[in-house]
């Protein structure tokens, strides 16, 4: 697994910066003001940085850039990273900072002189974020990532300030670390392990296995992993930070650690990208972590649905109906549509059992919000407009895009099915939002709901705000501040 670069503070010691070794960065305003380390470090360098605050290249930059002096003289770091950061500077602005200094720090060491800049620690999680590379499967020993250190005025508050943070960066390392992995390896059982590892942290785990599932009536769930070797799996993990009378808030993942199709057999190109496909319940099993590790004053469940959708001799096939939890009967259409058919029972048992104060379930569930949304933004569909707003909110001050999806009858009617309670899909038109219809018939009445279909941000070609390509932990943060904001005492 993946452990984030350790990023700690001190105070400033001037006489150090002529023989740190690896990078030293500093930071000048937007004027190229310098302060006391800024005069120290362009006294090192002979004038050199004077010369870059007054140079247009500095003039043109954008907040939050990084401008890197190569082998500058009169230091023995390999370079001295400038950034251009307001001292007055927006959170926003103090993460892009950290992650640019991430991407110039490449593997070496740094040493930052922030001064009295604001956000610093929102500086460290940005330099955390993206100071990320998955690497258990290369057989080169993998370079270390060395730390990153930053000196400031108030260096027990800034520490203090970046631990919430910090416990978000681990979390979603988590999440990154789980898509990240080949099906070979992240089985449904070794999912299951993994998060049973979490009781460490106070997390209380349990392992629902088929004999359990299928007593409960789970054969919505049941149905998607009958065809794989692999055994299907339910996860409940509970952190009770709260009052012990407060109902829990239910996060809900799909786990479908390799999607085939089914009999309806997916296209052999970009098959493979398919063991993302448990992302959903990644993002949960982040979330729980980091609120475990920042000792959250909430009470939240997370449950995941683990399955491998196979085709075999066993497997399910288009035009078989099963029965829910809840009862009711689903015509399959399609069995490449299998992640509603997991939520729906895992959403049912949620509720069942918890009696939650809200639930949101996160799946990649449907190429059409690609289509729709693209990479950038994650489509959202609610019952409540307060919980709805509320996590829009959140995820927009953690620079996660979110974009409200519409919901309605006419979408809804296209799930009726001639021999069954429903069918599993509409129509190709909307396919994003009938999956969210087909979800929404298992929340009970009263019960604030939303749906996230993270398809198109849970793993992304191209680098992102936060993170290189690949595995991106979207969601992660989001749910936290939601969790911070509206759940917690």
């Amino acid at each position: 697994m993946t452990t984030p670069i350790s990023v700690t503070f001190e105070a400033t010691d001037l006489d150090a910066f002529a023989t740190v070794e690896g990078r030293v960065a500093v930071i000048l305003d937007d004027e190229g003001k310098l302060d006391p380390a800024g005069r120290r470090l362009n006294k090192l360098t002979r004038g050199a940085l004077a010369r870059l605050a007054e140079a247009e290249q500095f003039e043109k930059a954008k907040q939050g850039q990084v401008i890197t002096l190569a082998y500058p003289v009169g230091l023995a770091a390999e370079a001295l990273d400038v950034v251009k950061l307001s001292r007055r500077a927006s959170v926003e602005d103090a993460r892009k900072a950290g992650v640019a200094l991430a991407r110039a720090k490449g593997k070496a060491a740094l040493l930052l002189a922030a001064g009295n800049v604001r956000h610093v620690e929102q500086i460290a999680l940005g330099l955390s974020l993206r100071a990320y590379s998955f690497t258990d499967h290369k057989s080169a020993e993998a370079e270390v990532n060395a730390d990153a250190r930053i000196a400031c005025t108030k260096p027990e508050e800034a520490s203090k300030a970046a631990g919430p943070l910090l416990a978000m960066a681990e979390g979603v390392f988590f999440t990154r670390d789980l898509t990240s992995e080949p099906a070979n390896v992240l089985t449904t059982t070794e999912f299951a392990n993994r998060l049973v590892e979490l009781k460490s942290l106070g997390l209380e785990v349990e392992v629902l296995e088929e004999d359990k599932l299928a007593e409960l009536g789970m054969g919505s769930l049941l149905c998607v992993g009958q065809g794989s070797d692999s055994p299907s799996k339910v996860v409940v993990m509970q952190w009770k930070g709260g009052d012990a009378d407060a109902a829990p808030l239910a996060l809900v993942g799909k786990g479908v650690v390799f999607d085939t199709g089914g009999i309806s057999l997916k296209p052999a190109g970009g098959m493979e990208d398919m063991t993302m496909d448990m992302g959903g319940a990644g993002v949960v099993a982040g979330a729980m972590k980091s609120l475990a590790l920042r000792k959250a004053k909430a009470n939240v469940v997370g449950l995941v649905g683990l399955v491998e959708n196979m085709p075999s001799g066993n497997a399910t096939r288009p035009g078989d109906v099963v029965k829910s939890m809840k009862g009711d009967t689903i015509e399959v259409i399609n069995t490449d549509a299998e992640g509603r058919l997991v939520l729906a029972d895992v959403l049912w048992y949620a509720q069942d059992r918890f009696n939650p104060a809200g639930v949101i379930d996160l799946a990649t569930l449907t190429g059409a919000i690609i289509i729709g949304l693209g990479h950038e933004n994650a489509g959202v569909f609610s019952n409540d407009d307060d919980l709805c707003k509320g996590f829009l909110k959140a995820a927009e001050a953690e620079g996660e895009g979110a974009w409200r999806m519409p919901m309605g009858q006419a979408y809804d009617d296209q799930l009726k099915s001639a021999i069954a309670d429903m069918k599993n899909v509409g129509t190709r038109a909307g396919g994003s939002i009938t999956a969210a219809q087909f979800l929404q018939r298992f929340i009970k009445d009263g019960t604030p709901w939303m749906h996230l279909d993270i398809a198109g941000v849970a793993s992304v070609k191209a680098e992102t705000a936060y993170a290189p390509k690949g595995s991106t932990g979207w969601g992660v943060l989001a749910l936290n501040r939601l969790v911070a904001d509206k759940f917690e005492v």
